[in-house]
């Protein structure tokens, strides 16, 4: 497969969900549909919301383990989450926490009014350093951090300034397409 830069893969910032800091979980959801409606026919659809700063800079990303955690207030008292599938916890002492806890007694219920109420600025992921490629790297380079952050995408920099996202799907979809073009 020929050398690809991340530029060549990755979604611009502006074809891209996103939505100010002070807006609200409604209104990230609404900004994610309307992204995806004006997606391409031969991509993929949209899955997270960047959150970006009165100066119009990416400050934190929404994606859908992020909305179902802050849907669920409970989840805030058992600390940080993100890490523990990595612990290898069983089955059943996963079950038993729905019990201790009390999670999703009521899913749906106040559903519109939790989406109106929550800020993105309190439920967004801040991105880390290891969660940015910048946009002249090879994409080697970037599939290495994906696989090693166990990541779904990361933020495209030019310098100190976003310019898109590389997505894991698109990332994959390059792949199995090379790989197609060997069985030929």
């Amino acid at each position: 497969m020929q050398a690809t830069s991340v530029k060549e893969l990755m979604v611009p910032l502006a074809d891209y969900a996103t939505v100010s800091d002070d807006a609200t979980l409604g209104d990230a959801v609404a900004a994610l549909e309307e992204a995806r409606r004006r997606v391409e026919a031969d991509r993929e659809k949209h899955r997270a919301v960047l959150v970006l700063d009165r100066n119009g800079r990416v400050v934190g990303k929404l994606d859908q383990w992020t909305v179902l955690w802050a849907l669920e207030p409970r989840y805030k008292q058992m600390g940080n989450l993100r890490d523990t599938s990595r612990y290898g916890f069983s089955p059943d002492f996963l079950k038993s926490m729905i019990d201790y806890y009390g999670l999703w007694r009521k899913p749906l219920e106040g559903l519109c009014r939790k989406a109106a109420e929550l800020k993105v600025r309190d439920i967004m992921l801040q991105p880390t350093a290891g969660e940015q490629v910048d946009a002249d790297d090879t994409l080697d380079a970037a599939i290495h951090q994906l696989v090693m952050g166990r990541h779904q995408s990361l933020l495209v920099t030019r310098g100190e300034e976003v310019v898109g996202i590389l997505r894991l799907s698109d990332v994959f979809r390059k792949i199995c397409s090379a790989i197609e073009a060997c069985l030929i």
